[in-house]
């Protein structure tokens, strides 16, 4: 890393000035000690306290608990400089790149979930005007817990077989100190001031989050200063009287405002729901800024988003939904059945990032073959969910029902990603060279430059991890299959029994689903070999849509169709609106493809509402 690139690492506090990526830290100007009790104020209170150039964190989790109304009120503070560092981008990052206040970015994935990807975003990186810094998952959970606990590093498992140790910001592998083996280090990562929005605050400011808490705990420890929004103030003792709420005691946070709706069009449970409609409109508008666009209406909260966060699953199930029909199986249906096939009772199948088809396929496998299986949802916040229905404005909702528990993101990895108890969670894959290699990160175009693509989230991490190493590539072309990557952001670096044993690993599959086939990494070759190939498709066909010599298995077959029965739990119990489909649509189809999702996603909520208010209902 040239001068260049180090330059901005460091936080400025007083006098001093802490360099993130230096040997020595001077530890009197990153006191993380905050006031027993935070001060009581408004938005403009809050915003006000953000200064130029912090290094800035953001909470919440995709579109649930964002911190919208604040970020609103920083992006039109006239800050500039922030250095912007969170698990995620999405919508936060566009509102502060939207309004020239970010100089650099530290991120482990940026989406706007089924919208796509973030444009601003995607042009800051592609034409290189601010600087990106992608981390693993795990790497950022560790500096943040080193900042947290005052230590110097942190280990963390190597992401075998990846590029990423080597990008993620001061991060070296070293023998540890007891068993000489290869560990990653890294730094503290320290955080100016974080932001979040939470459910409720008591009245000497200890805030209570329902519902997964995604990183929120390790960011607030890291950071100088905790600013959070909440829905609703309540009498000191009154969050002692819930169950499975988790409470950022208030010597943790420095300052609190009162604003309700403070995540719209985000979603706060129970409070209300993802405004879908409102975030579809806001992306596509040209005429108007983003953040003039997320404000709340003029009337206020509309009132369906908040009945609908009051919805049961059990009032979801017993409605009638809309069949899609009884024609043949289509590849996406057959995709998803193969996959579900690959799940068991024994299994533990996690749901990371922006994935419908594997929500689908594990969701049909629990409600079908497998119902004692355990799903975790939103990255593991929700843990051992019940299958309920995919309806796009009730999915976060159901799962936050259903689950068993709620966790956040820096847990759930040591409780389970790190100790190898996930047997599957299968990722989509923008490119996937021979030997299994995925690059997520970015592309290079034919006339020079970059395509930015969304980032590995923690799939370089997991990779190795799972007992069983699942990807998918929705539209099979010499452009997704191809002979090398240019940047490996995952890989299945351990893949045989030897390798992995020692780590405490299971060993499993390693299966590349497209749509022409079923690719098996071969641990003897480390090459990808079909297995299975679609209905109707040559091999022919496959070798002419791939980017390296394909080999065939001697036992190659074609991938079985899904029976009636399971078509029919598919599409009329499990995914209703056929949120499966835009995993397979080009970027031209799925404007279209959305609109027809949003409004029977908004049918279906209504008579939802309708029966939850019904005196039979009640």
């Amino acid at each position: 890393m040239s001068d260049d690139d180090n330059r901005g690492l460091g936080w400025a506090h007083g006098a001093l000035t802490v360099q993130r990526l230096g040997a020595v830290t001077d530890r009197r100007s990153v006191s993380l000690v905050k006031p027993n009790r935070p001060r009581f104020t408004d938005i403009e209170g809050l915003a006000a306290m953000v200064r130029d150039g912090d290094a800035f964190g953001v909470g919440g989790h995709h579109f649930a608990r964002l911190p919208i109304a604040l970020l609103r009120a920083i992006a039109g503070s006239g800050v500039k400089d922030l250095r912007y560092v969170s698990w995620a981008g999405g919508l936060p990052l566009e509102l502060l790149l939207e309004a020239g206040a970010v100089a650099e970015i530290e991120l482990c994935f940026s989406s706007l979930d089924i919208f796509g990807l973030p444009p601003r975003f995607r042009a800051a990186a592609e034409n290189g005007a601010i600087p990106v810094r992608d981390w693993t998952a795990l790497a950022m959970i560790q500096a943040l817990r080193a900042a947290q606990q005052n230590l110097p590093s942190m280990p963390f498992q190597v992401p075998q077989g990846s590029d990423m140790l080597a990008r993620v910001p001061g991060a070296v592998a070293r023998p540890d100190p007891l068993a000489g083996t290869d560990t990653g280090f890294v730094p503290p990562l320290r955080l100016d001031t974080f932001i979040a929005h939470a459910q409720r605050a008591d009245a000497s400011g200890n805030v209570e989050i329902i519902g997964p808490r995604a990183l929120d705990f390790a960011m607030a420890g890291a950071a100088r200063q905790v600013l959070v929004t909440v829905e609703e103030i309540v009498p000191v003792g009154a969050l002692r009287r819930d169950g499975r709420q988790s409470v950022l005691t208030r010597n943790q946070v420095s300052a609190i405002a009162l604003v309700p709706g403070g995540a719209y069009p985000a979603s706060c449970l129970p409070f209300y729901v993802t405004d879908y409609q409102a975030l579809s409109e806001a992306f596509a508008a040209k005429d108007a800024a983003l953040s003039d666009k997320l404000g709340l209406p003029a009337d206020g909260l509309p009132e369906r988003l908040q009945k609908a966060a009051k919805v049961t699953a059990e009032t979801v199930l017993a409605m009638p939904v809309p069949a899609q029909g009884s024609g043949k199986a289509t590849v996406d249906e057959i995709i998803a059945a193969r996959i579900a096939a690959e799940l068991d009772n024994e299994s533990f199948a996690s749901a990371g990032a922006v994935s419908p088809l594997a929500n689908v396929a594990y969701r049909l496998a629990k409600a079908t073959h497998a119902p004692d299986m355990i799903i975790a949802t939103m990255s593991c916040g929700h843990l051992d969910i019940a299958p309920s229905p995919m309806v796009l404005s009730l999915i976060e909702s159901l799962d936050c029902e259903t689950a068993v528990a709620h966790a956040g993101g820096d847990d759930t990895y040591s409780t389970y990603y790190q100790a190898g108890a996930v047997t599957h969670e299968i990722v989509g894959a923008a490119q996937v060279d021979r030997h299994g290699r995925v690059n997520t990160i970015a592309l290079s175009k034919p006339s020079g430059g970059l395509i930015r693509l969304p980032g590995q989230g923690g799939m370089a991490d997991v990779a190795n991890m799972h007992r069983d190493y699942l990807l998918y590539v929705p539209r099979h072309s010499v452009q997704s299959l191809v002979d090398a990557v240019e940047i490996a952001s995952s890989a299945r670096g351990l893949l045989t029994p030897a390798e992995r044993e020692p780590m405490g690993y299971r060993t499993g599959k390693s299966l590349v689903f497209t749509d022409l086939c079923i690719f098996r990494l071969d641990q003897t070759s480390r090459v990808l070999t079909v297995v299975e190939t679609m209905p109707g498709v040559t091999q022919q066909q496959i070798r002419e849509a791939t980017g390296f010599e394909v080999t065939f298995d001697a036992d190659c077959r074609e991938v079985p169709v899904p029976s009636s029965d399971t078509l029919a739990v598919l599409r009329n119990r499990i995914d209703p609106l056929g949120l499966r489909r835009l995993e397979f649509v080009s970027a031209k189809e799925r404007g279209a493809l959305i609109a027809e999702i949003l409004a029977a996603d908004r049918a279906m909520v209504e008579r939802c509402i309708a029966a939850q208010s019904s005196p039979a209902a009640s």
